[in-house]
């Protein structure tokens, strides 16, 4: 039982671990900090790293921008993550921030009006509360809890009978 919890750190050398990257990085997009992590954890030092990270960078199996633009959109199709919870996401993965405001401008605002709306609406249909103003409460938390912004909840809160 105890076996598992007790499994040796793999070792890679720079050849083997920049092969192995290459194979992480094409299956889906990562950050350039998700690789490192990586490659920290299979036993290779700093200027090993960085000679992988800029060899994956030059090859184009990582791209910081094409990572939180496939991140960001990923996120606000599949989740229905609003631009806060994106934004912090991408922050968490090391993304800088200008980076971020390039991600986060491939989500249209028609698009994301809509994509909130239907989250309320749906958020509706399953809200038992009657009271108008607690039922409101409720449906402005969970949109914000999703990380969309108060002032858009409440102006369609406002201007759609949920």
């Amino acid at each position: 039982m105890d076996d598992f919890r007790e499994r040796k750190k793999v070792h890679y050398t720079p050849q083997q671990a920049r092969a192995k990257a290459k194979s992480y990085c094409a299956y889906q997009e990562r950050s350039q900090q998700e690789v490192r992590d990586k490659l920290y954890a299979w036993g290779l030092h700093k200027t090993d790293v960085e000679t992988v990270i800029s060899d994956l960078i030059a090859d184009n199996f990582l791209n910081e921008e094409r990572f939180a633009i496939a991140y960001a959109l990923g996120k606000f199709r599949m989740k229905d993550w609003g631009k806060y919870k994106i934004r912090q996401g991408l922050m968490s993965k090391s993304v800088s921030a200008p980076l971020i405001t390039i991600a986060l401008n491939h989500i249209t605002q028609a698009a994301y009006e809509e994509k909130l709306l239907h989250l309320l609406q749906k958020k509706a249909a399953s809200e038992r509360e009657k009271h108008p103003y607690k039922r409101k409460s409720k449906l402005a938390r969970y949109a914000i809890g999703k990380g969309y912004e108060s002032e858009l909840i409440m102006e369609l809160l406002n201007a759609n009978e949920l």
